[in-house]
């Protein structure tokens, strides 16, 4: 980035918000050439990093909100929220590349559409790593850690159109600051793990679409904690927020069927076709 931080008191249009813990890597690979305009403020909140992400998202120019500890993704993205001044707010992971053209694309369908939106994120070797989900039945996702063939979970077209997905990965997720606020923003009781499912259920109840836009897209270098090396910390972490979410979603701990007679409007939006 080419910019300096912005005045505290310039108008923006547009607000990309993104969450770092010890991401000094992802920040410089990902983010390091990325411009912005003028009309344009990024936003880095910092969970009490250790390999100075924070000094250098300053350095790349975005104005840092240092938290005194790591309160986790979604607490850090409401955190960000808060600070936003755009009108039209996007929630970008360290490790997400993403144009400007893409980024305008996906204003023109948020305030075309109301929804929530999300580009077609893409692996680093430009393969298209599947961002729009079906319903995240617990089966779905036990199955998906092992093989990626579920077309009801891991949906696609074969067109450019924006599409309806049940949620987005949070990795890249769009939206209108009226829309978001009409969500609630992210649940903070989800430290890290099903706060992406959470949030597109909770838009489609709040009669708010979430789309997946085929024309915009976004590299993501994706390194999800529970793969590879085995760690504890990761483990738990996402043990908790399941718990937590299929207390609160006790239909997608059963079938297809049952989600889809529980969630009738998002059933006809996404899968009538």
């Amino acid at each position: 980035m080419r910019l300096p931080p912005p005045s505290p008191h310039s108008v923006k249009r547009r607000s990309l918000i993104t969450v770092t813990y010890n991401s000094r890597e992802d920040l410089s690979r990902f983010w390091g050439d990325h411009e912005l305009d003028v009309a344009t403020e990024w936003i880095v909140v910092d969970n009490c990093s250790s390999d100075g992400s924070a000094d250098l998202a300053e350095t790349l120019g975005a104005r840092v909100v240092r938290l005194p500890k790591n309160v986790g993704f979604s607490a850090a993205n409401n955190a960000g929220l808060a600070e936003a001044r755009g009108s039209f707010v996007g929630f970008v992971n360290p490790d997400i590349g993403i144009t400007a053209a893409s980024i305008d694309r996906l204003e023109e369908i948020a305030h075309a559409t109301g929804a929530v939106v999300g580009p077609q994120l893409l692996h680093p070797d430009g393969s298209v790593q599947p961002n729009g989900r079906g319903f995240p039945l617990l089966t779905a996702k036990v199955r998906n850690r092992i093989t990626a063939d579920d077309a009801d979970y891991l949906l696609s077209s074969a067109h450019t159109a924006p599409y309806p997905v049940v949620w987005l990965m949070g990795a890249a997720v769009f939206a209108t600051r009226q829309t978001v606020d009409r969500i609630h923003g992210w649940d903070s009781r989800f430290f890290i793990y099903y706060e992406d499912s959470d949030f597109g259920l909770r838009a489609w109840k709040a009669g708010i679409p979430v789309l997946l836009a085929p024309e915009a897209s976004a590299m993501h270098g994706w390194a999800r904690e529970t793969s590879g090396r085995f760690r504890v910390m990761p483990w738990v972490r996402e043990v908790a927020s399941m718990a937590k979410f299929y207390t609160r979603y006790p239909e997608l701990l059963f079938s297809y069927k049952v989600a889809k007679r529980t969630h009738p409007a998002i059933t006809e939006a996404v899968y009538s076709s």
